[in-house]
């Protein structure tokens, strides 16, 4: 691998490929496919030996609101828009997903300064608010799509289309993990299965062995993983097997990386059928703990999702690179309030404020917020208009994320929207510069991660992206 990642793939030699025709147009076809998978895991498996530049952040939470939560009712207050309550918006109006658009619709919600920064934060995130001083409160963000799945694409891909690494694959490509035991890009799943599936998780065309895994909620969080009666040294005669007939397969064609990465992935089940339970066994963790992300909470949603918080550090804390979390299930269509805002965005926010604030204390407490980077956000925003009487439709033009800890100013606002909360007119960011900046926070150059790949260079932000120094501390 040459600096910046760049990875060469080499050719057949002729003898290689007379090789693998002796053996059958059935065994050339495989051998194809093997080679493909062994120069992906012989040159995916190299990390970046040599930080582009100072490290900030050395791992990242992202706290994934799917469906698209509202700027103006949680984290960018509009005083002009309740002023403007039941009037038509006074600009022009692009057209939006459903294109059913009345007048300006005020938040039903207060808004109140919080921290040392008094940065004003909706009451429905009491306890996050109390955390303002450490949040990079981001209110200009873009997305070049008004629907939800190629929007998810585009929020974690950098590319609106289906079959692109996401960021968490990105960023364990280019970092690898310091943990030996659990895969280095980990998805908590709340239980929705997010417009995208699991393509927005995808390694798209880097080795699959940079795709998120996805940890289920409940009792049996990794399907296939319970080894039944067998004992250690049962399974590991097991393991050995496999690997010789692996070996048996493939050894002959000379595709020994294949083999290799074939075998790593039979180890790494292995070590998580011990690592997966001792994850989860929270005996070690205090009562106080426990009731500072939620998990004694009344409200089931509040549980669930406190529950994935407290394993994000716990995943943090055993050398996982990239934790991702998605919302749980509240009866309402994720953070997509069409109709039914109040009582939709209520339920949502209820579900993830207190066990986001406990993530971010508790991070804070014991010494790991300097150097995690935690994310929040949807793949877009609402608009201000009312959706028929009580919802609001997708905005892709001006949206609001935030950042925390990872070498982020806290207790900052960047960039805005207009008076209503429509469009992004101070400081626009673009997705591209969401994602060079988590780069640049981890060490890289995000013009310098790269993987050869149809003929050129493929990066995360293509052949876009700007760091945005403003936030950085």
């Amino acid at each position: 691998m040459t600096e910046g990642c760049n990875n060469i793939v080499t050719p057949l030699s002729r003898r290689e490929l007379l090789g693998r025709a002796a053996n059958g147009f059935g065994a050339l076809a495989l051998a194809g496919l093997a080679t493909d998978d062994a120069a992906r895991a012989s040159t995916g498996s190299q990390i970046i030996t040599k930080l582009h530049h100072k490290q900030r952040a050395k791992r990242v939470i992202f706290l994934y609101m799917d469906g698209g939560p509202s700027q103006m009712d949680t984290f960018d207050p509009k005083p002009r828009l309740t002023l403007d309550h039941g009037k038509p918006l006074p600009m022009k109006v692009p057209v939006t997903q459903f294109n059913n658009n009345n007048n300006l619709l005020k938040s039903p919600w207060s808004f109140k300064k919080y921290g040392q920064s008094g940065i004003e934060v909706s009451e429905l995130f009491p306890e996050v608010a109390q955390c303002v001083d450490d949040m990079c409160i981001l209110r200009s963000m873009t997305s070049n799509f008004p629907e939800h799945t190629n929007a998810n694409y585009f929020l974690h891909t950098c590319n609106g289309n289906q079959g692109r690494p996401s960021m968490g694959a990105w960023v364990t490509y280019g970092l690898g993990t310091e943990s030996q035991n659990l895969p280095g890009f980990v998805v908590l799943s709340g239980g929705l299965i997010p417009p995208g599936g699991a393509d927005c998780f995808g390694s798209g065309f880097l080795p699959a062995t940079y795709q998120g895994s996805l940890f289920k909620a409940g009792a049996k969080p990794v399907s296939n993983l319970e080894r039944g009666e067998a004992s250690d040294a049962e399974q590991l005669k097991k393991l050995d097997l496999l690997k010789k007939l692996d070996k048996g397969v493939l050894g002959s064609t000379g595709n020994s990386g294949a083999v290799e990465a074939a075998i790593k992935n039979y180890e790494l089940a292995f070590k998580m059928q011990t690592a997966v339970p001792d994850l989860y066994d929270l005996r070690g963790e205090t009562e106080a703990t426990k009731q500072l992300y939620g998990i004694d909470h009344q409200y089931g949603p509040t549980r669930t999702f406190g529950t994935q918080c407290l394993m994000a550090r716990r995943l943090l804390e055993r050398g996982v690179r990239f934790v991702e979390l998605t919302c749980p299930g509240t009866g309402h269509d994720r953070w997509d309030q069409h109709g039914n805002l109040k009582r939709g965005h209520e339920d949502n926010a209820r579900a993830v404020d207190k066990p986001i604030a406990g993530l971010l204390k508790d991070l804070k407490a014991r010494g790991m917020l300097d150097d995690t980077l935690v994310i929040w956000g949807g793949e877009f925003g609402r608009t201000p208009m009312a959706q028929g009487g009580d919802g609001r439709d997708h905005n892709p033009y001006g949206f609001t994320m935030w950042m925390a800890g990872g070498g982020v100013k806290g207790g900052m606002t960047y960039g805005a929207t207009d008076d209503w909360g429509y469009y992004a007119v101070e400081n626009k960011m673009e997705m591209y510069d969401l994602h060079a900046t988590v780069l640049h926070l981890m060490g890289v150059d995000h013009t310098k991660l790269t993987y050869r790949f149809g003929g050129r260079d493929m990066r995360l932000t293509d052949v876009h992206g700007v760091v945005q120094t403003k936030i950085l501390a």
